[in-house]
Formats: structure tokens, sequence, C-alpha cells
């Protein structure tokens, strides 16, 4: 499914950007002893050295807070009509986060509800969000992806355990142009039930996962979908200045880089020292590109998100401005995360 964007309509435009990186670090050596490998056997097969987790007690909502109030804080003029939650381990069964986490920064009332595409959840959500605004029912609309996958993780499953990482991004985006930065293109999505049990919680709460099954699987359509939205969007691949994939294995990430025939400097991998951070690790990769000055304001961007479901989707973009942390004020109108626990 596409939804076409043509020149001087409105577009979704991403203006703001937020994150929550959280500061403990578990490495190689943390975990390997546990697995019966080697610190390099996990590099090896993942590209991942490190992999960042909450602290005890840090829900998932929380995460989003934190993330929300660093993107609300850079366009503090912005009125918020709507908010999407993109993620899998909701902080409870019923109901869903995404209304706690509206409320509790200070926008109870607005529509607030959760996603659940695993790690193609953000392309889901930018997708709903292009939807209301180009409907003209919403101007501007709040679009989190936050999860705690290590949360569903046996520590003792070698498959699973080195992977995932704690983390949240979210994503400002309102009503704007085409060609302003920050413009959201046509937005690809896709699923297949037939392959559910690729990666499932089964029903002690642990992740399970079919790790060659599920690599066939995202590099197929991480490929097949980052070549979609190139055509509905009218780009070329020589246009594109950086390829952005979800961040879930090193491997992977270069095996659709082949298949695209892109090379090494145009790929975004940044999930050596994250690990595989689901629905947020796309704009988790940006934020931290954006800030060290490898993209720029302006360029065009190719994003492509594949996960359990199977789902996947995949968007073009115009890289928005980067808005420098230190200029980040956090008011009282968006709280920090200990002054809404």
């Amino acid at each position: 499914m596409t939804t076409d964007v043509r020149p001087g309509e409105v577009a979704a435009v991403v203006c703001a950007l937020g994150t929550a990186r959280p500061e403990h670090s578990v490495a190689n050596e943390d975990i390997a002893p546990g697995l019966g490998v080697t610190p390099d056997w996990i590099a090896r097969r993942t590209g991942i050295h490190r992999r960042v987790r909450a602290a005890v007690g840090v829900s998932t909502a929380d995460l989003a807070i934190e993330a929300a109030a660093h993107a609300l804080a850079q366009r503090p003029a912005l009125n918020v009509d709507a908010l999407v939650l993109a993620t899998i381990t909701p902080d409870r069964r019923c109901p869903a986060t995404a209304p706690d986490v509206a409320a509790r920064l200070g926008l109870a009332g607005i529509p607030a509800f959760d996603v659940a595409a695993a790690c193609a959840g953000l392309l889901y959500g930018l997708q709903i969000a292009s939807s209301l605004i180009r409907s003209a029912t919403h101007r501007t609309v709040l679009v989190i992806a936050a999860d705690r996958i290590p949360s569903l993780v046996d520590p003792g499953d070698r498959t699973t355990a080195p992977l995932f990482g704690d983390g949240a991004a979210a994503l400002l985006v309102r009503a704007g142009r085409p060609l302003e930065h920050g413009a959201l293109g046509p937005v690809v999505l896709g699923s297949d039930g037939r392959h559910a049990d690729t990666v499932t919680v089964e029903h002690d709460g642990f992740l399970a996962m079919r790790g060659a099954e599920m690599f066939q699987h995202a590099v197929t359509h991480l490929a097949s979908g980052a070549e979609q939205a190139l055509i509905a969007a009218g780009w070329s691949l020589a246009c594109v200045d950086r390829f952005i994939p979800h961040q879930a294995n090193t491997r992977i990430t270069d095996a659709v880089a082949r298949r695209l025939g892109l090379d090494e400097h145009r790929v975004l991998d940044r999930i050596a020292d994250t690990g595989n951070t689901s629905a947020a690790s796309i704009p988790l990769a940006l934020s931290a590109a954006l800030a060290e000055g490898r993209v720029r304001p302006g360029q065009r961007l190719l994003l492509s998100a594949a996960g359990a479901g199977l789902t996947w989707g995949a968007t073009t973009l115009l890289c928005p401005d980067h808005v420098p942390p230190a200029v980040v004020a956090r008011t009282a109108a968006h709280p920090t995360l200990e002054e809404t626990r």
C-alpha cells in the first residue's frame, strides 16, 4: 500500500526529533560467558559490541515521554492534535500506553493510540500521521517509537539475548509542503501473516526467533520496500544521499546494501553501540548522525524497516533540520522523565 504526494499538495513534514537513550551499556564481554560464546562471536554475527538498557523500573511510557519531551521543546508553538505510539512492549495489555503518555505530557484529550507493528512500527506510525495531516483533519501529530525488547528476552538464548537494546524516539510531524526539509514521501507498507511464527513471544513470556529464516525475510523486505518507496517518490537510487535501514543486524544491513547496489558510505549503520532498538532504531540512528554531521538537513534519505508479523515499511525523507540539544529547553509544559513519575 502506498500514499502518493504530488507537487503543490500538503505533505507531512518532520519538524522535530527527540530521543531517549538509556545510559547503561551492556558490553559483549558482560553477556558472552552466560551464552557460552566469546565476545568476538557476538560481534562477528551481529555487528553489535554493546547494547543500551534502561534502568530497573523505567517503563515504555517513561522512555516515550522522555523522547517526546525533547521533540516538543524544539517546537513549543505547535499544538499536537494526535499521538501515535509504536510499541510491542506496552506497559499493560489494557489499556493502551499512548493515552497515559499523552496525559503525562499535558496532552490529555487528544486522540492517542498504540500501533503494534514490531520493528516496522515507526513506518506504520508515519503513514498514519501523513494520512491524518493530508486529510486536513489534523495539522500536527506526535509519532513515538518506544520499546523495551530486552524485557522479553531469555538471557540464556544466544539467538536473541545479544541483539536487543532499549530506546525511544519521537517525531513531531506537521502539515507542510513536499519540498521542505523534513518532508516525507509516499509510505509503502506491507505484511505477511503466513510467517507470523518466525518471531513470536511464547507462553513463557520470552521472545523466540528463527534467526536464519528471519534473516532472509528481513533482507527481502528491506530491499523490496526500499525499491517500492523510491518508485512511489519518483526518486532514483543514485539521488539517495543516505540509506537508513532498521538497525537489526550489521549482516542484514550489508546484505540489503549489496542487493540494492549501494556503496558503503551511503549506508548508515549505528547498531554497534546500541543494539537492535526495534521501532526506534531508524530515528535513533538519524539523530546520532545529525549530531555528528554525517547527514545534513535537506539531504535525501531512504528509510526501510522490517520485523515480526511479518511487517515492513519504507519511505523517503528530506532530512529535517537539526536542533542542537544545547538549545532545547525542557519546560514545565513538556516535563522531564523525572517530573512525570
